[in-house]
């Protein structure tokens, strides 16, 4: 046997070399994840990427999220959203694990008890805790998991910022600013721009427009809309109308009675986000995990359904004052 022939010294060298050349970046020191843990843990972060209530969080690898698409818009719709773009949060506890780290942030998904909670009193008209269990002591949360091929690798601090950007922000100034970089360019113009596209989705009217001071809910058939009204005569009146979560249908009563209304839908939310396109503005030679030729994942939102005949123009009413994102 060959092995038989060669010194112990000489196995062990040939057994280095080989791991040397399987792993082309050393694995991550215990000083580094002190570091990091030091550094990220409590630290402030705007959301980029929806997270679902409930136990099951987001997976981020090689630049992609998941679950993602109708997945992810199922999980959203049967759990509830326990962050959503451009919401703010912070980051509570931080584990590494063999092949990811375990981010939680707003406490995470699971609520969690002092060691001094589980102590109980003993007297006369039963027991009762020290101290109480307060429902709210945790906010609900959610987690991602950054993940790797075999192992955690080394990294810096702004290296590990750059590989959680689809999910979390630490740049950004405002609420605004964050969710501005999650949105195709077409509808970031618009809603610097005051204005609603048709395709967009609630949360892209809200920033665009603010709250809507009335709505109206009613039914065309068998299909169920909702009517967000803004302005009020002698102004300038916006009928924007859902159908689920999506626009479809935007009617403007001009101050001179010209009706213009737009049906055809104006924005595809599977373009390209500002995130994505930085990704791709990135040199050739960065570090990234992705691998050569994967690009992101689109999304694409379900189809829009045939709006009904327009409305007349609203009963008066108080306008809103300056548009307040949710």
């Amino acid at each position: 046997m060959l092995f038989s022939r060669m010194s112990l010294p000489l196995v062990v060298l040939l057994f280095v070399s080989i791991l040397a050349l399987a792993e082309d970046q050393p694995r991550i020191s215990k000083e580094t994840r002190e570091q990091i843990i030091h550094a990220f843990s409590s630290e402030l972060v705007y959301i980029r990427s929806p997270f679902p209530m409930g136990k099951t969080g987001l997976k981020l690898k090689d630049g992609v999220v998941s679950p993602n698409g109708p997945e992810l818009q199922q999980l959203m719709a049967l759990w509830g959203p326990a962050a959503k773009p451009g919401d703010q949060a912070r980051i509570t506890d931080i584990k590494f694990k063999d092949d990811r780290i375990h981010f939680e942030f707003n406490g995470g998904p699971v609520k969690k008890q002092k060691w001094y909670q589980h102590i109980q009193i003993q007297g006369a008209a039963g027991s009762a805790p020290v101290a109480p269990n307060e429902s709210n002591a945790n906010p609900r949360g959610s987690f991602v998991d950054l993940c790797f091929d075999k192992y955690v690798p080394e990294m810096t601090g702004p290296e590990l910022k750059r590989l959680l950007r689809p999910v979390f922000d630490f740049e950004s100034k405002s609420p605004v600013e964050a969710y501005l970089e999650t949105v195709p360019p077409k509808v970031r113009d618009a809603i610097k721009a005051h204005q609603v596209l048709v395709g967009m989705n609630h949360d892209m009217v809200i920033y665009s427009k603010g709250r809507a001071p009335k709505k109206i809910r009613e039914h065309d058939g068998e299909v169920e809309y909702e009517d967000w009204i803004y302005g009020e005569p002698p102004q300038d009146v916006d009928f924007v109308r859902f159908v689920g979560d999506e626009v479809v249908r935007v009617e403007t009563m001009k101050v001179d009675g010209q009706k213009i209304v737009r049906t055809e839908k104006e924005v595809d939310l599977g373009e390209k986000t500002a995130v994505a396109q930085k990704e791709q503005e990135r040199p050739p030679n960065a570090p990234t995990l992705r691998r050569p030729g994967e690009e992101m994942p689109d999304q694409h939102p379900a189809p829009g359904v045939d709006p009904s005949p327009p409305r007349g123009a609203p009963p008066s009413q108080d306008p809103s004052g300056n548009p307040v994102p949710n």
